[in-house]
């Protein structure tokens, strides 16, 4: 829930600060979250036990899309 808010708060960032390139940080959100979601519901549907290995990338993305965020968008603001 809060990942898909930080990509509209993402979208409209890059609109008002295409200087920053918060569409780095834009795309790990995306990934982390089809990655992380999609290897739990395709574990869930199928059983596939092996997709469990594959969760943590999605974790990894989605703490590095934060973190690209976090770095730049330090010091922007009101």
């Amino acid at each position: 829930m809060f990942h898909a808010l930080a990509l509209l708060a993402v979208a409209w960032g890059v609109t008002r600060w295409p200087e920053a390139r918060l569409d780095v940080g834009g795309w790990m959100l995306a990934a982390g979250t089809l990655v992380f979601s999609g290897s739990l519901m395709l574990m869930a549907l199928t059983g596939a036990r092996w997709m469990g290995a594959i969760t943590p990338i999605g974790g990894l993305l989605l703490i590095g899309g934060w973190a690209v965020l976090t770095w730049r968008t330090a010091g922007r603001g009101p």
